[in-house]
């Protein structure tokens, strides 16, 4: 049986409407605070894709209105479970912008999960999108997306293992230093700018860094707008696996 769902948030970004619409609304801006490697063609009826891990998921464009509105569906399953997502962009006066997210659609039996999933991470994607264009403001960022299962073993020993990883103090705040050391890669050494149960993010000067654990698996999120970014992604792996080895 499917489920209906929808989540409305607003929050004022500091960055004008042509800022925000190319962060929101291309590839190359969404690579940069988001989720995945992502493709948009500029137009309605067009595709917007996202990849991630070696999964590759398409959405119909429902509405290209640059600098206004920016809106995409995917199909329906089998079970008639889609996603939607719409974003609205207002301009305010020496003030940022306004941007209004609504995802909705259908999910499916395990709907309570999901939407919770769903909820607690828009939050998080936001403030990512808000330190992006506070931090990083005409770069591009390069995703790195990194995955090692957990082996059934408690979160609190992987959220543990990751502090450790992070030589950073529990509980961890905003504002605490981070330092790691992936083998190939210049030192990470930077603020913790978001913490919760789930993830964490740090902030140094040349990207954000996203550290998250749940559901049987240890994920990174990754978004680097320095030059060191070739084997960014092999490196990490290799720090998040000896990490959970």
């Amino acid at each position: 049986m499917t489920h209906p769902f929808e989540i409305e948030l607003e929050t004022i970004l500091p960055a004008s409407p042509e800022q925000v619409w190319e962060a929101i609304a291309t590839g190359p801006g969404i690579d940069s605070w988001f989720m995945g490697r992502n493709e948009v063609e500029s137009h309605e009826g067009g595709i917007a894709a996202m990849s991630t891990g070696g999964h590759r998921e398409e959405a119909v464009i429902t509405a290209y209105e640059p600098g206004e509105r920016f809106a995409t569906r995917t199909p329906a399953a089998e079970d008639g479970r889609f996603m939607a997502f719409e974003y609205l962009i207002e301009g305010r006066d020496g003030a940022g912008t306004v941007l209004r997210v609504v995802h909705s659609g259908l999910l499916g039996d395990d709907w309570q999960d999901e939407y919770d999933a769903l909820r607690r991470g828009w939050p998080f994607h936001l403030h990512t999108l808000r330190e992006y264009l506070t931090h990083f403001p005409g770069r591009v960022g390069v995703p790195v997306f990194v995955v090692a299962p957990t082996g059934g073993r408690p979160e609190r020993e992987i959220r543990a293992a990751l502090i450790r990883g992070l030589s950073l103090p529990e509980p961890v705040i905003v504002g605490a230093r981070a330092h790691a050391e992936p083998a190939g890669l210049p030192p990470l050494d930077g603020e913790v700018v978001w913490s919760d149960d789930e993830r964490v993010e740090v902030r140094t000067s040349d990207g954000l860094y996203t550290f998250h654990h749940g559901s049987g698996v240890a994920l990174m999120f990754h978004h680097l707008f320095g030059p060191d970014t070739e084997q960014a992604e092999a490196a990490w792996q290799q720090w998040l696996t000896g990490l959970l080895g």
